[in-house]
């Protein structure tokens, strides 16, 4: 559909808030949104200029559009989490979440029996949960079994059964696990104060258990039923234990619920803690999918919405790490400065940090243990898939990083059998290099790296690894051809995005499987270079040894030039400023001086 197509239906679309649907010319719907206002919302796909690729692909693809009108932002908010989850469009955000939770069910029965289960259905039954640990439910059962006294016999215990005598008490009366309401030796109204208990257990209120239990055992002491007051007793004793090990955040924290979200290119992770009475009972972490390159403030709503309905969240709280639109009514949103809610929150950004890890880890390989074989398999594996002459047992890797758009540093890492070979990574400090030039500093290191190791003797490696794509490897090959070092070690550019191979002079990338053991060492091998090179930005900074490019220019001191960078937040900003611009900020003599550099510098590059 085009702008003009668009315009002869515009004036059919209302001024009202609704969702919009958007359908291709097969009728399959590629994208749900909701607006505040349908036609101004609507309008804007046909009327901006996207620069982002994959909004400009879903409009050329749109043929159709359908809205509903609803009474409010809220409603619109919650039939398009709806949609979205029901028709997993192509555009949209993908909600799904294959993992089926565990609930603990109350089941509708003559005393009830208290049992995991991932179906629920609608028998009446009551359904504790979602949980989402199988291994945190087992834990909590257990933990039920030793403190509450409860049935675990399948025995239909209807009135009239008990009444003619049919059961008789098992092995688990004997041992104080069940009071034998199969013999009438347990009331209805005493069976039911038990699954109160357990209610109170689930939800981490476990004060009102222990008082309870307090009572109980005060009355036997009345009654000397000593013995069964130290039973008591212990129970107790174990009930406090198990709340202490409770993550207690604070007695004077409610129901909340925390979120943070850690976006990586097009996934998003967002980390969900529920509180309740103070305490953690439960925390999950989810991986989204996001199609047109949302931002984390559109991204967070939709989340949050779609794991408060999976988990089934009571709270009217939610403690988020920056302000989002959240058109829910009844429920406040909290961004905090400090105290406790601050800590939750910090508590939840360092799962999610930790999740996203996992998930880098495991689609890195990791020989570290593994027997010579094993990794012998992984380097022919890695030679067969890049076609090379032979096994890269010797493995070098560089990349290129700048501060502030100035004074570019580069690292290289080197992995021998397939681990780590730390004494020989290098540093780098660019010295050939004027201002921001990726391709020119990747053909210095690549130069002195090989240059030093053809002046020490020492044995070139099997494959290079450039972190950059074609630019950056023409950049190397440059260095490489230089020393005539052609055809003595393949060199290699990775790209950063989209993981394809690219070797030197070829048009088309080499597209890795993506779980392959020779995509996840070359990804370790491209991390390691990244972290190697962070951490040498961080000690530099640390150690004050970055001078900026700007205190090169005469007359340009260190307190002007971090004005300038506090202002304009790069160098590279900078030199993009007008003299007027400039001017307002440093005065006229010194922003003559900074446009008068950059414009020479530019002039004598060309």
């Amino acid at each position: 559909m085009t702008a003009q197509e668009f315009q002869q239906i515009a004036h059919t679309i209302p001024h009202q808030p609704g969702i919009y649907k958007y359908f291709d010319v097969h009728n399959e719907l590629l994208y749900v949104g909701k607006a505040k206002d349908l036609r101004k919302r609507t309008s804007s796909y046909f009327t901006k200029t996207f620069t982002n690729y994959k909004t400009h692909e879903l409009v050329v693809r749109i043929h159709r559009v359908e809205f509903t009108i609803v009474d409010s932002e809220q409603d619109a908010f919650f039939l398009e989490n709806s949609l979205i989850k029901q028709f997993q469009p192509r555009y949209n955000i993908d909600l799904k979440d294959d993992k089926s939770f565990p609930y603990i069910v109350i089941k509708k029965e003559p005393f009830p029996r208290v049992f995991l289960t991932r179906r629920k259905i609608n028998d009446g039954s009551e359904y504790l949960g979602p949980f989402t640990s199988v291994a945190k439910v087992r834990e909590l059962l257990t933990f039920i079994k030793q403190n509450v006294a409860l049935r675990t016999c399948k025995l239909n215990l209807t009135k009239q059964n008990i009444e003619r005598g049919k059961f008789k008490v098992c092995l688990e009366y004997h041992l104080g696990n069940c009071k034998g309401p199969c013999e009438n030796k347990q009331s209805d109204s005493d069976y039911d104060l038990a699954l109160q208990q357990i209610r109170n257990i689930l939800k981490g209120n476990i004060s009102p258990v222990i008082q309870h239990f307090k009572k109980e055992m005060a009355a036997c002491a009345m009654e000397m039923k000593f013995e069964k007051a130290e039973i008591i007793r212990k129970k107790i004793e174990h009930l406090e234990n198990y709340q202490s090990k409770s993550i207690i955040v604070s007695k004077h924290l409610n129901s909340v619920d925390v979120f943070s979200i850690l976006k990586d290119g097009d996934v998003a992770y967002v980390n969900y803690l529920m509180v309740q009475n103070g305490t953690i009972v439960q925390t999950h972490t989810v991986k989204f999918e996001t199609k047109l390159e949302e931002t984390e403030e559109e991204v967070l709503p939709i989340a949050i919405n779609h794991l408060r309905q999976t988990l089934n969240s009571p709270a009217t709280e939610i403690i988020i790490p920056f302000a989002i639109e959240f058109p829910v009514e009844g429920v406040v949103l909290t961004v905090p400065k400090g105290g406790d809610k601050r800590k939750l929150l910090e508590l939840s950004v360092k799962n999610v940090e930790y999740f996203r890890e996992e998930i880098r880890k495991k689609k890195m390989l990791q020989l570290e243990g593994k027997s010579d074989v094993q990794k012998k398999e992984v380097l022919l594996k890695l030679q067969e898939d890049l076609q090379l002459q032979e096994a890269p047992v010797h493995i070098e890797c560089f990349d290129n990083s700048n501060f502030q758009g100035s004074y570019p540093v580069s690292a290289m890492v080197c992995f021998r059998d397939g681990l780590p070979s730390k004494n020989d990574y290098r540093h780098y400090n660019v010295k050939t290099v004027t201002g921001i030039n990726d391709f020119a500093t990747m053909r210095e290191v690549v130069l002195r790296r090989y240059s030093r190791l053809l002046n020490e003797n020492k044995s070139l490696p099997q494959l290079v690894v450039i972190d950059g794509g074609k630019g950056q490897l023409s950049a190397a090959m440059e260095g490489v051809i230089e020393l005539g070092l052609t055809g003595r070690m393949t060199v290699v550019g990775l790209a950063k995005s989209e993981e394809e191979i690219f070797f030197p002079g070829d048009q088309e990338s080499i597209k890795l499987p993506w779980d392959s053991d020779s995509l996840k060492l070359i990804r370790r091998i491209r991390d390691e270079v990244h972290r190697f090179g962070i951490n040498f930005h961080r000690q530099k900074r640390s150690k004050g040894t970055f001078k900026n490019e700007l205190q090169d220019i005469s007359g340009i001191g260190k307190n002007t030039a971090d004005t300038l960078l506090k202002e304009f937040k790069s160098v590279k900003n900078i030199r993009a400023k007008t003299v007027e611009e400039l001017a307002a900020l440093i005065g006229k003599a010194k922003a003559e001086l900074v446009f008068r550099h950059f414009n020479e510098t530019e002039k004598s590059a060309l």
